[in-house]
Formats: C-alpha cells, structure tokens, sequence
C-alpha cells in the first residue's frame, strides 16, 4: 500500500507533457529574480569599485544558486506528477523560497546574507525531504534520499557562512560546488554508487518545454531592462539609436536560438533512447545560454545610459561578451541536437570576442551596433541554408 501511494506520485503513461500553470506560475517568480542579479550587476560595474571583480563574481555566485533551484524543480515536475498535491506544495513552497532569495539577492553579502542562505537551504532540504517522507516504501525514495543527504551536509557551509562575514566569500564557494558536484556526479555514496539525473524516467517532453520557457523568461528580462533605462531620464538621440540596437538583438537573440535545433528539442528528448542523458547535457546548455543572455542585457543598460563616449573593457565584456557566451552555448546546443558544429554560431562568437579588446576605440553604441550586426548575419545565414530544404529530423549524438 505505501509502495503503491509512492508510486502514484511518479508520473504515468496518460500524464500531459505540458508546463502546468503552477509552473508557469512560478517561473514568474524568476522574472523577478533574474531582475536582481542583472541589477546588482549593473552596480557593480557603473560604480566601477575597486573590488569589481569581486563583486561581479559574487553576483555569479548567487545567479548559479538561483538556477540551481529552478533545475532541480523543473526536474522534479518532469519526475513526479505535478498534478499530485504534495508535488504542487513542493512548487509553491519553492516558489517562496525563491521569492526569499530574490528579495534578499541585493544585500546577499551584507545584512541579507541569512535572509539568501536560509530560503536556499529550506528549498534544497525540504524539497527532498518531503519526497523522502512522501514516497514511503518506493524503490524511488532511495533517490531522494540521497539527494537529501547532500542538501543536509551542503546547508552547513551555507548557514556558517551567513553567520561569518569574514568567511561567507569562501564558505558558499565551497557550498554551491559541493551542490554542482552532487548534481553533476549524481550525489554519490560509499558503496552505494551514484543515480545521475541521465539515467532518470522523465517526462522528456515537459523538460524540454520548461527550458525552452526559461529562456523565454530571460529574454523578457532583458526587455525589462530596455525598457525600464528608457522610461526613465532624458531620451537623445544617441539613446534611441540603443534603444533601437538592443531590442533588435534580443529578437536575433532568440531568431537564433529557436531556429531548428530550438524547435526541435523537444522531438529531440521525445524519441531519444534515455531521454535523461540528453536532458542532463541541455540542462548545463542552457545554464550557459541564459548567463549569456543576462550579460547581453546588463550590456544594454549601459549602453542605453551612455551610448556615446569610450567603451571600457568592463563594458565590451557585456555587450560583446555575452552575445559570444550564447553563441557558444547554442553552437554546444546545435550538436546536441543533430550531433555537428554550427560554423556560423562558432564564427559569430570568435569575432564578437575579438571585439572585446578593440571596444576602447569605439562608442558604446558602436560596439552595440557591430554586436547585432554579427547575430542578423547568423540569422541571415540559417534563413539561406533553410530556404527550399525539408524540415530537419532530429539526430543526437547523446
């Protein structure tokens, strides 16, 4: 009987493979959060402190914390079936701590500091504790039980860090690659081996489908910020110029990304023979896809603020930096789907780097310009390749 309740939470046969609205729901949630990190982002570089290095590796830091949680929850709904009442419990209660960490995001290494810390760790731990407690005598709670053990042991480095300033930097550093190496390494244990996330049943379908949205929800990020630069303070010339540029590469931003391989990554995860292996590999694709996007958008704030003048490295590193981060990201992406290398994302992303060192004898809005001026060549190549040829089949190589 306990078995057969832990079952029921595991999705079956007749169970849709679509987002439902709790998920929806709570990606909103992440609409908001991915507003923090790009914010504090755009602080530490406008103030140009002395420890900007620092600071900006500290906003990587949180980001990577923020994604972990929405992942692993995405995971989750594509495990379990989000239709149960304890699953959607699991959803919302996440979605508070989410909100938590989100509110606590700006101040995480200050005052906030237990404020992130403890809305992480509750998610972390009670997401699988529950499941744990939930499935009862199910093969499956093996699993979760694992998952829990690590969460367990990783909380304490989370928790002492909040509580000591002077060791947080160091602390959490070792406490979200001890969370990256569970999930990458499968949350191993003496003797008892590892349950990577490619060798889950999952709903490879609802995976896709919830990655795809997250990308979605990064690109409305982004218009956002050029939306919310703009509204505010004068509006020269040079200003709508940026404004112009930065809404264009967001559109080739996702022309690019969707184009094919994009379309296809839920066929793609449908039919393949272990459909967690390649839903593992797009999930770090997409950690990758999206950090890109969020650099690209703290790009255009800069830009939209002060189009004219020098660029400096830190800039160039934005809105050169980040377009360059995707296009490798979707080149990875490209293979995983058809199993090649897209030589046009690769090229793309090589001559974007390059315009990196040389963005100090440009305007702000002239790097902005040569940038999207790269990402349509892209776009105009695929729609060449494209034209008159049949719709492509999926053929990962994973």
């Amino acid at each position: 009987m306990t078995d057969g309740r832990g079952a029921a939470l595991l999705r079956g046969a007749m169970s849709s493979p679509r987002a439902t609205f709790l998920e929806l729901f709570f990606d909103l949630v992440f609409v908001f959060a991915l507003t923090r990190v790009s914010r504090r982002l755009i602080d530490d570089v406008s103030a140009n402190p002395p420890d900007v290095l620092r600071q900006a590796a500290q906003t990587v830091l949180l980001f990577l914390a923020l994604w972990l949680v929405w992942t692993l929850t995405a995971w989750v709904t594509s495990r379990y079936e989000p239709e149960q009442s304890l699953i959607q419990f699991v959803v919302a209660a996440s979605m508070f701590g989410s909100m938590v960490m989100a509110v606590a995001l700006p101040r995480a290494f200050a005052e906030r500091a237990l404020l992130f810390a403890a809305g992480y760790v509750a998610i972390q731990v009670g997401r699988p504790l529950l499941l744990t407690l939930a499935l009862g005598g199910h093969p499956r709670r093996a699993v979760t039980g694992r998952i829990l053990l690590w969460s367990a042991v990783g909380a304490v480095p989370w928790l002492l860090g909040a509580l000591l300033p002077p060791a947080q930097e160091v602390l959490w550093t070792l406490a979200l690659a001890w969370d990256y190496a569970g999930l990458a390494l499968g949350w191993p244990l003496p003797g008892r081996g590892s349950v990577r996330t490619s060798g889950w049943a999952v709903m490879g379908e609802h995976l896709a489908e919830r990655y795809q949205q997250f990308f979605l929800i990064a690109l409305g990020e982004t218009i956002l910020v050029i939306g919310m630069t703009v509204s505010v303070g004068d509006f020269s010339a040079g200003q709508a110029l940026a404004f112009t540029l930065s809404f264009v590469t967001t559109a080739l931003l996702w022309r690019i990304y969707f184009h094919r391989a994009g379309h296809l990554l839920t066929e793609a995860i449908r039919v393949a023979r272990s459909p967690g292996v390649l839903g593992e590999s797009a999930s770090w694709t997409h950690l990758l896809i999206v950090g890109g996007v969020l650099l690209t958008g703290v790009g255009y704030e800069l830009v939209i603020a002060h189009p004219s003048g020098r660029t400096s490295l830190g800039w160039s590193v934005f809105v050169a930096g980040g377009p360059a981060i995707f296009l490798f990201a979707r080149a990875r992406f490209e293979y995983e789907i058809f199993g090649r290398v897209s030589r046009s994302r690769m090229v793309g992303a090589v001559l974007l780097l390059g315009l990196v060192p040389a963005a100090m004898w440009l305007p702000p809005v002239g790097l902005l310009a040569l940038g999207a001026a790269v990402l349509a060549g892209i776009a105009v190549t695929d729609a060449v390749r494209a034209y008159g040829r049949p719709p492509e089949r999926p053929a990962s190589p994973l």
